[in-house]
């Protein structure tokens, strides 16, 4: 009996296993008449294609008389390569993937601190946008970069607004009234887009 070179003769293909060693024997002496850079990738396909079958996490057939049957006699896969095409059915099992995970539905402390940011910011200018932020901080659905700029968004015109009202009060003499409303619409207009610019994230993918 011709025997296959030892390269063949790798896991999950044992030693042992009489009947695949014998067809790939016989395939190895079929495919005499190919040329070397063929025969090899003949005898690989064929090997790797058993092992596969046998391994397989979605229809594994652990009996090698059953995978060989599907293989056909070894002459057929010589013939089929000798015409420069490799058979169909020797096509690797398909491999299950993980499904992507589904998106999560979003809490209701996540839409509590939308909701502080755009609506309560114009009831309570500062303290409902930090309740707000805070409450998106230590939400998962963010990233870091996109909690880092609600917060910028939010506090900078917070903080402009109170270095101006400030200053219009003291060189004012206790008027400025225009620069209180001016205030006031900038940190009402910074806690919205700051809100706003979080919205996508609560149809994303929660992150982990």
């Amino acid at each position: 009996m011709t025997s296959v070179p030892h390269h063949y003769d790798t896991a999950p293909l044992a030693h042992t296993d009489v009947l695949v060693l014998d067809y790939l024997a016989a395939l190895w002496g079929a495919a005499e008449d190919l040329g070397p850079d063929l025969r090899d990738e003949l005898m690989t396909t064929v090997a790797d294609y058993i092992a596969m079958r046998r391994s397989s996490p979605v229809d594994p057939l652990e009996n090698p008389q059953h995978i060989l049957h599907r293989l056909g006699p070894p002459e057929g896969l010589a013939a089929a390569a000798r015409r420069g095409r490799m058979p169909v059915h020797l096509r690797r099992p398909v491999v299950a993937t993980p499904a992507a995970p589904a998106a999560q539905p979003s809490g209701s402390l996540e839409y509590a601190g939308i909701a502080l940011l755009t609506a309560g910011s114009v009831v309570l200018p500062v303290i409902c946008p930090l309740a707000g932020l805070l409450l998106v901080s230590g939400s998962p659905r963010w990233s870091p970069a996109q909690k880092t700029a609600a917060w910028v968004l939010a506090t900078t015109p917070a903080l402009l607004a109170f270095v101006m009202m400030v200053g219009a009060v003291a060189f004012a003499g206790g008027g400025g009234g225009e620069a209180l409303v001016l205030g006031y619409l900038a940190m009402v207009a910074g806690a919205v887009i700051a809100g706003l610019s979080l919205l996508p994230g609560l149809t994303a993918r929660r992150q982990y």
